[in-house]
């Protein structure tokens, strides 16, 4: 009512069931439990709108309308129309991204009724505009999906998440991070088993057990003479004593 906004069916149902929403989770290292994953979705008294407001309490403090880019890209291609920090766009603060950015809730009809048509889009440091989705369901669902790890709006930009995200992304989502991979070879993460080969009966071959090779009869003939020999030789000897 103070924006003169109708909210979606499916924010406004969202609002009815529960106030805002908050998960986070940590991971344990060296028995020390460190804080990683964080879902926000801010509560309605928390929809704070932006762009509205001086960023300083200096008399003619510039706004966000003041750094309002005009020369980026307008719905080029498939890209949808950015968002603007002035009168022509309604923006409201939905995840404050632990300070990596900001999810913002786009009204873009504000001219000369609100429509409830409302996108998601990702606001980087820099201020810069990077498309998400339309409908807060599908946001749920990537929130959720994305587990709340740090950066992972970023996944979403042109430049990516930092290295150190991209480790914990191939920890707990090596998918998500590796989405490229995965539209060009469908099948690449996914276990191929060939029935025909792990369940292969085996012919067990026969153990032929070898034989003590017989030695030649010459080898036995002269065996058998030079012990003769020498029986003969002790028994001489034994004579003479």
């Amino acid at each position: 009512q103070k924006n003169s906004c109708i909210l979606p069916e499916d924010l406004k149902n969202f609002y009815l069931m529960t106030d805002g929403f908050q998960m986070t989770w940590s991971v344990k290292t060296d028995d020390t439990p460190m804080p990683l994953g964080s879902m926000v979705i801010n509560s309605v008294s928390k929809l704070c709108r932006l762009g509205g407001s001086s960023m300083y309490t200096l008399p003619n403090a510039p706004t966000l309308a003041d750094l309002e880019d005009d020369t980026d890209e307008e719905g080029n291609g498939d890209k949808p129309e950015k968002p603007h920090f002035d009168s022509r766009s309604l923006i409201f603060e939905l995840d404050p991204c632990n300070g990596n950015g900001k999810v913002c809730l786009v009204y873009k009809d504000a001219k000369p009724v609100v429509s409830p048509n409302m996108e998601k889009w990702f606001m980087d440091r820099a201020l810069y505009w990077h498309f998400l989705i339309k409908t807060f369901t599908a946001y749920y669902c990537l929130l959720i999906t994305h587990l709340g790890l740090p950066q992972w709006q970023y996944a979403f930009t042109s430049y990516g998440v930092s290295p150190q995200a991209k480790q914990w992304f191939n920890m707990y989502k090596p998918i998500t991070i590796n989405t490229a991979l995965l539209s060009e070879e469908a099948d690449s993460f996914v276990n191929k088993l060939d029935p025909n080969k792990v369940f292969k009966s085996k012919n067990k071959t026969p153990v032929i057990k070898k034989k003590p090779l017989s030695q030649p009869a010459g080898s036995q003939k002269s065996h058998t003479s030079m012990t003769s020999s020498k029986i003969s030789s002790l028994a001489g000897n034994s004579s003479r004593k």
